[in-house]
């Protein structure tokens, strides 16, 4: 069997179908993954990293308005179509699966022009427009988000990676934080914007970085790989670690008590699956799914929220600090996190999809 999987740009969309990738080889070894993607997304590299076929196609972005791009988009989009349709061809496609972004909408298109079953997973409770063209050509229709707006669509929860599912926060803390170069005594702060960071709350965090530390907080900051700073906090005790990339993230949770970071759909179903209560900073851009994503799980008492323009130093010390110390709280919305976490979506969607393909 032969399973293509579309889904592309940011990690929201790559790193669900990576799990789902994972999840099916678990269940049947001898299936065949290919991936597609772009060459601007990261997917070029999150994807031959964990040892998956990678296909790339031209990128087709949709303008949001009415622009003399739009006049290009069908001749480019009937390009792209074309490229998946070769790809479904040569690989002998039995099934795609599409979770959104750049690549998906030419795939859902060149899987219903070969007659394949369509499979469309969709993280966010608002979906985006390739994904509200996937619903309507297929019965096939999954979720990680309980409301999430398409019709027909069943809640299964956003396909996880196994290092982060199985994850036990509290008896690896001591581990992971040595892993970093932390204490093992000081409650610790995890800040981090998404895969490729977050500029307001780097600067806020960097900039509440004496008082945290005066407090006697540890800071696990990862700044995102396109980010730089003027100036980094001095060397110090307790420990301010400032790092532009993290490939273990399932030790940067296990290293700290609370987060300060973005609200993507991936971010809010990881945290809540290891059980990490957070001060979330939804994006103040696109189409408010990250504010919809973090309300769920302030509503369930498993984290705090800001918005970009709230955040600043002083919230973070005003907001965040009692948290750190207050371990009663934060074991308390670390369960609450919990009840909201799913852990077995991969398994879940890897089934189905062996189901619809056969």
């Amino acid at each position: 069997m032969r399973v293509v999987l579309a889904g592309g740009g940011t990690a929201g969309h790559i790193e669900p179908a990576l799990a789902l990738a994972d999840a099916l080889r678990h269940l049947d070894p001898g299936i065949g993954v290919t991936c597609v993607g772009t060459e601007r997304g990261l997917e070029t590299r999150l994807v031959p990293a964990r040892g998956y076929e990678l296909e790339l196609v031209p990128a087709v972005p949709l303008p949001r308005a009415i622009t003399p791009s739009l006049l290009t988009v069908p001749g480019r989009l009937a390009g792209a179509i074309n490229a998946v349709a070769g790809v479904l061809d040569r690989v002998g496609a039995d099934v795609l699966v599409g979770f959104g972004g750049y690549v998906a909408t030419p795939a859902y298109l060149a899987a219903k022009r070969r007659g394949l079953p369509i499979v469309v997973h969709e993280a966010n409770p608002r979906p985006g427009l390739a994904n509200r063209l996937g619903a309507r050509l297929t019965d096939h229709v999954f979720t990680g988000f309980p409301d999430a707006a398409l019709p027909k669509a069943e809640y299964i929860g956003t396909p996880l990676r196994r290092d982060i599912v199985t994850l036990d926060r509290l008896s690896m803390g001591d581990k992971a934080r040595s892993w970093f170069g932390l204490e093992s005594d000081r409650p610790t702060l995890l800040v981090f914007g998404g895969s490729q960071g977050a500029r307001s709350i780097n600067q806020a965090a960097l900039a509440a970085a004496p008082a945290l530390r005066r407090a006697g907080v540890q800071v696990l900051h990862v700044l995102g790989p396109k980010n730089t700073v003027e100036h980094e906090p001095p060397p110090g005790d307790p420990q301010y670690v400032l790092l532009p990339y993290v490939d273990r993230m399932d030790l940067a949770y296990a290293a700290a008590d609370v987060a300060l970071c973005r609200s993507g759909a991936l971010t809010c179903a990881e945290l809540t699956a290891v059980g990490l209560p957070a001060a979330y900073v939804p994006l103040p851009h696109g189409n408010g799914e990250q504010a919809l994503n973090a309300e769920r799980i302030v509503r369930g008492g498993g984290g705090l929220m800001a918005d970009d323009a709230e955040l600043s130093p002083e919230w973070i010390i005003r907001n965040v600090l009692p948290m750190l110390h207050d371990p009663e709280r934060v074991a308390v919305m670390s369960e609450a996190a919990s009840r909201l976490g799913r852990k077995d979506a991969d398994i879940m969607l890897a089934r189905k999809v062996l189901e619809i393909a056969r």
